[in-house]
């Protein structure tokens, strides 16, 4: 019989939130924080509902949520992940005070895998708009080499935020081109689609960089994705406007001029900036930081559930026609 205080009803924190009473809610997180791990995963939910709506609500009680990253139960810990990562896609300027806890999560190696993965996205959509809160030579790091070690569930995440911090600030990642690329065979279209990406966002502010990937990319040319076969054209783009001696894979992309909308724009760009005429053709919204950013969750959504394949009707993880219970993506009841 759990004998540890209650703490708040299940949507008391949430509503407090809702009224603007900030005070009240820090107090009543710290009662949750003393409360049995049923009642903290419960209104940790229903905080994750309103932050569906409302993100900005949270604003100054993130470093009370961040509590339950350290001293509570996996469970409530990834609970609380999963609160942060919503809260850091809809309103970073938010998460930025916790930024540091954010990365020892992320550092921490015996840490539970999803919850470092969780803490590895929400530092990825912080770094967007705030690199210099984030992208700390350690936190590179941890992505980095997590590509190499970290489980596929965790590889992902370290993906995704690789190509974030990429569109934050481009520069950052200018010496970690070749350590990318390493990765473009990955056996997840996840990650090599991020990594491509992160690829062509490096490229737009240093393309010249992008010749320590240029094997890599010219062999993405034949990958089974088209995202990241598009992706890898748009690098070769951006590097063919080098003064790179390199030879060019000019018959590789003449051959995808003809392939799905979004590769063979890609393959036209390349071939056109190798001819130097690219801008004879307008090629808006193609190796541009504004556009990948609003093209990338709905090219990973698409990913993610591929036509006829059922998937998490929460994150849009694949699953087999008789999955499990739970979502192995986001923990959500199937």
């Amino acid at each position: 019989m759990d004998d540890q205080p209650s703490g708040p009803p299940e949507t008391e924190i949430a509503t407090l939130l809702e009224q603007g009473n900030e005070a009240d809610a820090v107090a009543a997180l710290e009662r949750l924080s003393t409360a049995g791990p049923a009642t903290q995963q419960a209104c940790l939910r229903s905080l994750k509902a309103a932050a569906d709506e409302q993100p900005e609500l949270f604003d100054g009680v993130l470093p009370s949520l961040t509590d339950f990253l350290q001293d509570s139960g996996r469970p409530t810990r990834l609970t609380t992940a999963k609160l942060v990562v919503t809260i850091s896609e809809g309103a970073p300027d938010s998460v930025v005070p916790v930024v540091p806890t954010l990365a020892e999560r992320l550092a921490d190696e015996s840490e539970f895998y999803y919850v470092r993965a969780r803490c590895a996205e929400a530092l990825g959509y912080v770094a967007v708009d705030h690199p210099d809160a984030v992208v700390s030579p350690a936190v590179v790091a941890d992505l980095r080499i997590g590509l190499e070690f970290d489980k596929p569930e965790v590889t992902e995440k370290l993906a995704k935020a690789l190509a974030h911090v990429a569109l934050g600030s481009p520069e950052r990642l200018r010496y970690q081109v070749d350590s990318l690329a390493e990765h473009l065979h990955s056996d997840s279209e996840v990650v090599r689609y991020h990594l491509s990406t992160a690829l062509v966002v490096i490229g737009s502010a240093c393309p010249e960089r992008l010749a320590d990937a240029r094997e890599a990319l010219v062999s993405c040319l034949e990958d089974k994705s088209r995202y990241v076969r598009g992706r890898a054209a748009e690098a070769l783009g951006l590097l063919a406007g080098t003064d790179s001696t390199e030879s060019f894979p000019q018959t590789q992309l003449d051959d995808l001029t003809v392939a799905e909308e979004f590769v063979a724009k890609r393959a036209q760009f390349a071939l056109s900036r190798h001819r130097g005429t690219e801008s004879e053709n307008g090629f808006t919204g193609i190796a541009t930081r504004d556009a990948i950013r609003t093209q990338t969750a709905e090219i990973v959504s698409e990913i993610r559930t591929p036509e006829g394949v059922d998937g998490c009707p929460h994150c849009g993880l694949s699953l087999p026609e008789s999955g499990p219970p739970l979502c192995p993506g986001c923990g959500t009841p199937l």
